[in-house]
């Protein structure tokens, strides 16, 4: 029995913006990679079929950048909902180590980048900029 792409299912995504004070950590999508290459991304990836999403980020996030947070356990701060994919965003402003690039196959560089250093990068999602601005604004009052 086949399954058709119609009735596959959603692809659940968690992410992390993490900020440290007045910047945002992005990582830079490998030329490479299948899906949304070339540009500017939150570190994350897929929740494993019974792995809770806290987990999940908790994981990406150590496999990705090196480093180990509290898996949240609070609302994300975004989401974005597409055809094929759900991803939720958690705001992390806390966590052990120091960011490194531990996924050379997925990302081709981190960085950390402030409000006005954003708008000149093509993000990976159209609403990401706009996230981005609200909450270095909430950080800022």
């Amino acid at each position: 029995m086949s399954i058709s792409a119609e009735r596959s299912p959603r692809a659940r995504i968690v992410t992390a913006l993490l900020r440290d004070g007045n910047r945002i950590l992005l990582c830079h999508r490998s030329p490479r990679r299948r899906w949304y290459p070339d540009v500017w991304d939150l570190p994350g990836g897929h929740v494993e079929p019974g792995e809770s999403p806290g987990a999940a980020l908790a994981r990406e996030l150590r496999e990705e950048l090196n480093i180990d947070i509290a898996a949240p356990s609070g609302p994300p701060v975004h989401e974005v909902h597409a055809a094929t994919s759900d991803m939720q965003i958690w705001l992390i402003e806390a966590w052990t180590g120091s960011p490194v690039n531990a996924a050379p196959d997925e990302h081709d560089a981190i960085a950390w980048f402030t409000e006005d250093a954003l708008e000149a990068l093509r993000l990976a999602h159209d609403s990401y900029l706009g996230m981005f601005s609200k909450v270095l604004a909430e950080h800022r009052a």
